[in-house]
């Protein structure tokens, strides 16, 4: 079952949070030179092109990074300059997918994994990164991938769990996979994103990992709308393991001010918690 494609999503308000945690934790890995390990467990194509007939089709970006105004968020400075990169011009034309934001920050040291079982995606996937001698595009299941590849030689890694959960399963098996990868790279840096369609699945997910043993996990969620039974993403959240200490300040005065913005000064939607201590 693999009909979901990334395309048609992104740079929607889920991409935001995402890939504005995923770039601090980057940047925290570049600060030392000692070599460093990047595995995405559900790429997608890598780069996306928001002229396209998928991405036009819903217009998802134009209530995400479309919303935006750099200028009122310094804070976000190199999370822009990774879009930019990207672009010819200021106006934002291709947005970078989370393999394209890693490769912003490898370096000649570094390494990256890529994981896509959609065939089609595979491709495109294949095709962006096939000059990057450090990157490595396979199709191949994801969380098989991770497991093969822990512990990194290095010993420093960023792993990114975020699959698309159109199977219903893959909430049970993001969580066991990191509790087995943590079992063997214990001092890896784990993200895994999740989409609040169904706030119970995601409690569920939530215990299971605070029953796990594992320390140091911390939550940063975003919302748009507040939760309801009705179908539909309301909100979307990274949930990290062993994250650098000023990430959660930081994220702790984001993540108020962007919810007001893309909710239009409405109430601020957004949680941003410790769910277990170090």
């Amino acid at each position: 079952m693999l009909s979901y494609r990334h395309s048609f999503h992104a740079g929607n308000f889920a991409d935001l949070v995402k890939h504005i945690v995923l770039v601090e934790l980057l940047q925290h890995l570049t600060q030392k030179d000692t070599a460093f390990e990047y595995i995405d467990t559900h790429s997608g194509v890598g780069l996306y092109d928001l002229q396209s007939s998928d991405s036009q089709k819903l217009h998802e970006y134009t209530e995400g990074i479309g919303k935006l105004n750099f200028e009122e968020f310094p804070e976000l400075s190199r999370y822009f300059d990774v879009i930019k990169s990207f672009n010819d011009s200021d106006s934002i034309k291709f947005y970078p997918g989370s393999p394209s934001i890693a490769q912003y920050f490898l370096r000649m040291q570094d390494r990256g994994w890529l994981f896509e079982l959609h065939p089609k995606d595979y491709e495109l996937l294949q095709s962006n990164f096939s000059r990057c001698r450090n990157i490595r595009a396979r199709h191949q299941d994801g969380f098989k991938g991770l497991m093969a590849l822990v512990p990194p030689k290095s010993r420093r890694g960023l792993v990114l769990v975020d699959p698309s959960y159109e199977i219903k399963s893959d909430y049970n098996q993001v969580i066991d996979s990191v509790i087995k990868a943590h079992k063997k790279f214990a001092q890896g840096i784990y993200c895994i994103w999740y989409p609040v369609v169904d706030r119970q699945v995601i409690l569920k997910m939530e215990k299971k990992l605070i029953q796990s043993g594992i320390k140091n996990i911390q939550r940063f969620e975003l919302g748009v709308v507040e939760d309801s039974s009705q179908s539909g993403m309301t909100s979307s959240g990274m949930i990290v393991i062993n994250p650098p200490w000023k990430l959660f300040d930081k994220m702790l005065q984001l993540l108020p001010k962007l919810s007001r913005y893309l909710r239009e000064n409405d109430q601020p939607i957004f949680k941003c918690d410790v769910l277990v201590k170090e």
